[in-house]
């Protein structure tokens, strides 16, 4: 039995903290967050200790699952470290590569696993035409195309303190396209607009935005990102090779259809948003991490794939403020 401590009780927080206690082989040890009284109702729900500070969480539990604002995981990573605990972290790392890298060399020498929150590879439907076209099912992968759009823009608020698009939504796609391509990109060009809500160039930032990327054997990826689909949460991926192609679409709520005066076909919505539409993959993810923990082995995403999708972020940023593509290599140096 792994006894995890969730540090941070927001929204997506507190959907860990069910999907720990689903969980075969996991125990909720302890909750914290700074919001007190956001921890004790997780605590309340859950049946938990509610701690006084994040080193008193870390220090009841074997493992650690990192759910608190950005500017707080690469802090919360070196003080688990220094712990000793293995430790799922959500995404990003943090908004700053520099403090990323030198939270990096900070692990230095730990060797229990660091699992970073990029729950879309574990979405069955991606991982199965991932794993189609690893097989050869389509040929010679040529493409990647992928297509992320929100159902609403987020609260003012929020987008503020985000870090822009780039590194906040699209960092799930860049560590995606990383993962159907099997190589990585090594030039990046990405464009943007403010489309949904033009006073976000006050901010800086865009709402809709468009990435193409190569690898150095050739294969192509693009990206399309909207903060506002009027149809709902647009989640899909498309893999084109030699000889065929491969794609894993949205989900609906089921896949009844409806022939009748007023409808033809599937009516149902898309589901609401990443906790509904990638419920499966968080509960996969952490399963995965448990069995890292159990058998003391690297876990399938990394702390350097949390790393490098940042650095694909910020040649995106770089891009899109100099109209040109960016050569990866710029920004690692």
């Amino acid at each position: 039995m792994t006894r995890i401590a969730l540090l941070g009780c927001g929204r997506i927080g507190k959907m860990h903290a069910a999907t720990i206690v689903r969980a075969e082989g996991a125990e909720l040890a302890a909750v914290y967050d700074p919001v007190t009284a956001a921890a004790e109702e997780t605590g309340r729900r859950h049946g938990c200790t509610v701690a006084a500070s994040a080193e008193e969480a870390i220090a009841l539990a074997d493992a650690v699952l990192i759910a608190t604002s950005t500017p707080t995981h690469a802090d919360l990573i070196e003080a688990s470290a220094r712990a000793g605990k293995a430790m799922f972290c959500e995404k990003p790392i943090d908004l700053s590569l520099a403090r990323v890298v030198a939270c990096r060399k900070a692990l230095a020498g730990f060797t229990r696993p660091v699992q970073i929150g990029f729950n879309r590879r574990f979405d069955p439907g991606h991982r199965a035409a991932r794993d189609a076209a690893r097989a050869g099912e389509i040929g010679d992968l040529q493409q990647v195309i992928i297509t992320s759009r929100d159902p609403g823009l987020a609260p003012r608020g929020y987008l503020k303190v985000s870090g822009g698009i780039f590194r906040d939504m699209t960092i799930h796609d860049f560590d995606l396209a990383r993962f159907m391509l099997g190589e990585e990109p090594v030039e990046v060009f990405a464009t943007g607009s403010a489309l949904v809500d033009p006073t976000l160039a006050e901010l800086n930032d865009v709402d809709s935005t468009m990435i193409v990327m190569r690898t150095a054997s050739g294969r192509l990826c693009h990206i399309n990102n909207s903060r506002a689909a009027a149809y709902g949460y647009d989640q899909r991926v498309e893999l084109f090779g030699s000889k065929g192609m491969l794609i894993s679409g949205n989900r609906r709520a089921h896949q009844v259809e409806r022939f009748n005066a007023s409808a033809t076909g599937a009516g149902e919505p898309y589901l609401d948003f990443f906790i509904e539409r990638y419920v499966e993959a968080f509960e996969l993810g952490l399963q995965s991490f448990l069995r890292c923990v159990a058998e003391s082995r690297t876990p399938d995403v990394t702390f350097d794939d949390g790393e490098k999708a940042l650095v694909l972020a910020e040649a995106a940023i770089r891009s899109r403020a100099e109209g040109r593509f960016v050569n990866v290599a710029e920004i690692t140096g």
